[in-house]
Formats: structure tokens, sequence, C-alpha cells
């Protein structure tokens, strides 16, 4: 994802990645592919409906949560946080978004970029990209977060919580997520190597601390490659005592923006050889919908698996807000892999989250 500053900033988002090169860990190589049906995840289906998009304009890079009755969404804004909020998702739809925070400090004030809300030892913090006042010259910006008050997300104030600095390798990084394995947190993220953008992971030792940086994927794949190579907006899934990783591959802007996986062995989370990378796309354009990516997770009061990711109404299409947000429920295959259904027509009725 990138900011709305046009094609110059998209043009130096390049050129970050003729920097130096950094000794670190080779990508994974693993394949996997899944050929087997697909059977629904839903326990019940609910007679109230929504329509997508959630969010139009300034619906990329979207995050959801449920809590405390109610569904919450953040997406990129570019100037400030923002915060929607539901009983239903026909009804966060429907919402006015609330501005939780801005900051005026010049090393953070601006390109603000992928929220996600995560709870971390009772408490919620928000990680986010963001940057200087430069322009077009992106090369600043860096995963920042801001902490709660208290445990209502809608009523707490919000405050700076400090910078994530990575030991190894402290350069441009964005679309930070929390992941869970084992018991222990790690922070995985999106950053540059010379040409080319890859995925990171790091141990999370703190909301706002983590050890060095470790390469988890690069763009080695043709789809991976479409515009320019690239891997970023990572989003972990749990189901069946497994672990995967959904990823944005391609560049945002241009025709080839899509979905892959990558899915947990075992051993050090931090090793390439403990992940898998599927040979194939999980999501990709349909039905008007076009270069869908950048997603997130998020669980009903039920127990449902709901995906949220953004798409383009055109194609080729841009890193700008006319991407929109759009929410389904996430199917399984009789093998235990997920199965993401083709982004349905903007007109079609689907079944509230249960």
């Amino acid at each position: 994802m990138v900011n709305a500053v046009g094609k110059a900033g998209l043009a130096l988002r390049h050129a970050f990645l003729g920097g130096p090169v950094f000794t670190l860990t080779n990508c994974l190589q693993g394949t996997a592919t899944s050929t087997t049906k697909t059977s629904s995840s839903a326990v019940a289906t609910s007679t109230k409906v929504f329509k997508n998009p959630l969010k139009n304009p300034n619906g990329s890079d979207p995050f959801m949560v449920y809590s405390n009755g109610y569904y919450y969404l953040m997406t990129t804004t570019w100037t400030n946080l923002q915060l929607s909020r539901g009983k239903t998702l026909a009804e966060l739809k429907a919402s006015t978004p609330k501005v939780i925070y801005t900051d005026t400090n010049t090393s953070r004030c601006c390109n603000v970029w992928a929220p996600e809300i995560h709870s971390i030892n009772g408490a919620w913090y928000i990680y986010y990209t963001a940057g200087p006042n430069a322009g077009s010259d992106l090369s600043g910006q860096r995963v920042h977060v801001i902490k709660a008050s208290g445990s209502d997300l809608w009523s707490s104030t919000w405050s700076y919580a400090g910078r994530i600095a990575f030991p190894n390798r402290d350069v441009f990084s964005l679309d930070a997520t929390v992941l869970t394995i084992n018991g222990s947190k790690y922070l995985v993220y999106s950053s540059t190597d010379p040409g080319e953008q890859c995925l990171y992971i790091a141990p999370l030792t703190g909301p706002t601390t983590v050890g060095n940086a470790y390469i988890l994927s690069r763009p080695t794949l043709s789809w991976e490659q479409v515009g320019f190579p690239v891997n970023e907006g990572p989003a972990p899934l749990y189901h069946g005592g497994r672990t995967w990783i959904v990823y944005s591959a391609s560049f945002c802007d241009g025709t080839g923006y899509k979905l892959g996986r990558l899915e947990y062995l075992g051993g050090d989370p931090l090793s390439q050889s403990s992940w898998s990378k599927y040979g194939s796309p999980i999501l990709t354009s349909a039905n008007g919908n076009y270069q869908p990516g950048h997603n997130g997770f998020f669980n009903s009061p039920g127990g449902q698996t709901w995906i949220v990711y953004h798409a383009n109404p055109t194609t080729p299409g841009a890193c700008t807000g006319e991407r929109y947000t759009l929410a389904q429920p996430v199917g399984w295959n009789s093998d235990g892999t997920p199965a993401l259904a083709s982004p349905a027509p903007l007109s079609q009725s689907i079944p509230e989250p249960v």
C-alpha cells in the first residue's frame, strides 16, 4: 500500500530498493497446493444481510475486530487514525468514522497507513505506519504504536506509545501485524531489500519493542512480481491448530495485486524452514472488484471467521483512496486449508455474521 501523494511517491518506493544489502536468512522456497472440495465455515446463517462495500472511499488496508458487542473497522485515511463501529456490518457501513488520533510530531505526522488493533497483555494497541511530511520521499516510513486508555475501544483516549525500531535493520517498514504461535508473539511486517519488497518477522518482546528481524518471504513467484516484486500486508489466520499468513503480492498500482499464503510447519517461527509458501494465489480479481488485497481476519460472536480486504473499482488500479472495503466469510477445504470465495458483485446481499 502507498499513500496518496501520486505516482511520484510510487516511483520513490521503487528507488528505496536500491539501498544497502542486509545479510539475512534466505527466504522460504517450499510450496503446497490444495485441490480438495470446499465446505462451509458457517454454523448458522443470519436472516439479516448487508452489501459491500463497507467503506468507500478511503477503504484501503482494512482491519476489523469484534469487541463488547460491536464490529470495529480501521482503514488507511492518510492523515489520522479513524475508527468506525456497528453492532452489525450494515450498521458499521452506515456509521460515521470517529477520529481517534492525530499526531503533529513532524517525524510521524503524515502518510498514515494500515492501522491494526491488537490486544496485548490486557490492553488495546494500534500498530500503524507513518512518517514525516516529505512529499514523495517515503524513506522515513516506520511502524508506530498508540495505546488505549481503557478496555472500551470507542470511549478510550489514545496516546503515543512508541516507535518500533528493529535492532538489525531500522529502515523503511510498513504493514505490521501481530502473530501468535505457541503463546509467543511476533511482529510480521513488510520492508525493502534491493529490487524487491519482502516480509520480515521479529519477536515481539513488548508492545513497542522487538528483537532482530529475519526474512520470511521474498516475491519469487511470477504472480508476486506484476508491476514490481512485492510481499506486504501480512495477516495471520488460525484454524484447526494450524497457522497461515495471508499476504498481498505484486505492486498495488496496476493489475497484479492479489493474496497469497504461507503456512507454519512447526519449529522456530523465525526460521525460513518453519514456513511453506503456496504456489498459487488464494484471492484474485472478480465480478468488477479488481486487485483485491491487504486483508485482515476477524471472528464473529458465534465463532465464524471472516476476511476483510480492499479492492479497486477499475483496472489498472491505483494505490489511492479509491479502494473500498469488502468483507466475506472464510470457507474451509476438507483438508483443513482456507478457501476464499471470489469477491462477490457489489449488488449481492450477504448474510450478516452470526
